[in-house]
């Protein structure tokens, strides 16, 4: 690692010397793990990232955290972006769980979050993603037989983690702006189809994945693919797969559902086949996240329902969301 070369990278883009540091002192940690395993943090071998996460979980979360962001910006740095996938793998929904805890209790009390989590213990992060699901199942079971399906719906609906509202904010003007829902997800459509081909041309990633050619053209011949169609009085959305390369490279279904879903706390479930045993309701935390998008953009809250995602046996999450009625003619 040119340690030298890295510092100024950090300091350019401006971070403190503090940070600066901390990230040197967690790639240096690495480095020597993936030494021992004869293997050089220039070019990490698939898999290593999440074994090294995995002896850290006993360590305090700031310290996994700071390895993870110092990863991110090592691998900007050397513009290896395979880093990155493995470290969304590992990030991606870490909270959620936490978030559950925290909402039961608002939503109701102590005393019945407790009983839902009586002598269950949230995976950590830094823990392999594949182990997460094994939570969800209980954790649903649970809150489905003390709380019922409605409420259990209720509370996972406006989604367990977050996403960047900033840019919603943006959305929100271009339709007071446009004033037609149908042309603005039209343009809403395009916009993304160039996003995602300057990613192809300039090899960078949307969010987790790679484009090329054959992702670009997916997303243009799909019409629900984010942001969707309007039917009637709904939208129908289709969410991009979360690696659709892969998607597209496989032949076997499961794998295809497994490679469509972004959930942490469902996909390896999906992977080993027992993904029944989770109850297809957790997707309304998934429905959550166009929740938070449409409630910005009309200014109000709306509702949002999965039709039918990996977790129920389709390749892809699809999902309805019902347009106010103040909206409903324009």
């Amino acid at each position: 690692m040119n340690q030298q070369a890295f510092r100024e990278y950090l300091l350019k883009n401006n971070s403190k010397e503090e940070r600066v540091s901390t990230f040197i002192d967690r790639l240096l940690e690495l480095q020597e793990f993936l030494k021992k395993e004869g293997s050089d943090i220039d070019s990490i071998p698939e898999g290593k990232i999440i074994e090294y996460t995995e002896s850290l979980v006993n360590k305090n979360e700031d310290t996994i955290l700071n390895l993870l962001r110092a990863i991110i910006n090592y691998a900007n740095f050397l513009k290896k972006y395979d880093y990155i996938i493995e470290v969304i793998d590992i990030v991606e929904g870490y909270n959620a769980m936490d978030n559950l805890y925290t909402r039961i209790a608002e939503h109701f009390d102590e005393k019945i979050r407790d009983e839902i989590f009586k002598d269950l213990t949230i995976p950590v992060l830094g823990v392999h993603p594949d182990e997460k699901p094994e939570f969800t199942k209980k954790i649903m079971r649970r809150m489905e037989e003390r709380i019922g399906e409605e409420k259990t719906v209720e509370i996972l609906s406006p989604c367990l983690h977050g996403r960047p509202l900033e840019p919603i904010k943006k959305d929100r003007e271009d339709f007071l702006r446009i004033g037609d829902i149908d042309e603005f997800l039209k343009i809403k459509k395009q916009e993304f189809v160039e996003r995602l081909e300057k990613h192809a041309e300039e090899g960078t990633l949307e969010y987790a994945q790679y484009v090329n050619d054959e992702v670009v053209n997916y997303v243009k011949n799909s019409r629900t693919i984010t942001p969707g169609i309007r039917k009637e009085n709904k939208i129908i959305v289709t969410k991009i797969p979360y690696q659709m390369e892969r998607f597209l490279n496989t032949e076997d279904e499961r794998m295809k559902r497994y490679y469509s879903c972004y959930c942490a706390w469902v996909r390896g479930a999906i992977k080993k086949g027992d993904e029944k045993e989770i109850s297809s309701n957790f997707c309304n935390c998934s429905a959550g996240f166009f929740k938070q998008y449409w409630d910005i953009v009309f200014d109000q809250p709306v509702k949002v329902e999965p039709i039918e995602t990996p977790l129920t046996g389709a390749l892809e999450c699809k999902f309805t969301v019902n347009i106010p009625e103040e909206y409903q003619k324009i």
